[in-house]
């Protein structure tokens, strides 16, 4: 079973990459938001815990997390996608433990490496589909009919409210405080591999499916 996380700062791809990677490689995603959402909602014990803290407009605790990533892990697949978790060392230790308990191990952790002035352009000109989610940009990648999604035909183009300037340097600077010491961590660990998150999708997707050649297949 091949198990990843995908690095890199907002904007990196990573959502992009990952929902290759669920088409493509049989993978689940394991977005930390989805999975306290439905938790939420499930009316399981577990979900009840999360329901109260949530209710109370607390952060939900790493040991919560955990719990639901363990849940998940031992409903099998064919592998996972670890999306939003670890952000922090502690939380990659966490995540350690979880894997060695329950017999797994990380495969691969893909460091999307990005330009910040490249990544500026990138996020302030991009919009999305929001019946089938298919991502645009202005310059890069516009409709081929202005206002009409290319896939859906659906005329209902967004863009992020926090895809701003101000926002992205907010937001990257949140990431380089509590995020990006990750890298060294698994660097350290042995199972850090950089790619170039500014290349073209397609291209960005070949050098992953690379590294995950051999990985558990």
């Amino acid at each position: 079973m091949v198990n990843i996380i995908l690095l890199g700062p907002p904007g990196a791809g990573k959502g992009t990459q990952a929902r290759l990677l669920v088409e493509r490689r049989n993978m689940v995603q394991l977005s930390t938001g989805d999975m306290l959402r439905d938790a939420k909602a499930s009316g399981s014990p577990m979900g009840r815990r999360v329901a109260e803290v949530m209710d109370r407009g607390e952060l939900v605790s790493d040991e919560i997390v955990i719990g639901l990533i363990g849940e998940k892990l031992a409903a099998g697949g064919g592998g996972y996608i670890f999306d939003g978790f670890p952000r922090t060392l502690a939380q990659a230790d966490a995540l350690a433990r979880l894997l060695e308990r329950v017999g797994q191990r990380l495969s691969a952790v893909i460091e999307m490496r990005v330009d910040d002035a490249a990544l500026l352009a990138r996020i302030t000109g991009r919009y999305t589909c929001g019946n089938c989610g298919e991502v645009y940009h202005d310059v890069t990648r516009p409709t081929a009919v202005p206002g009409v999604c290319d896939v859906c035909g659906s005329t209902d183009l967004r863009r992020r409210a926090d895809d701003t300037e101000e926002s992205l340097k907010q937001r990257l600077l949140e990431y380089y405080k509590k995020t990006s010491p990750l890298v060294g961590y698994y660097y350290a660990t042995g199972d850090l591999v950089t790619v170039d998150g500014l290349g073209e999708i397609e291209a960005v997707a070949a050098k992953i499916a690379a590294v995950l050649e051999g990985q558990g297949d």
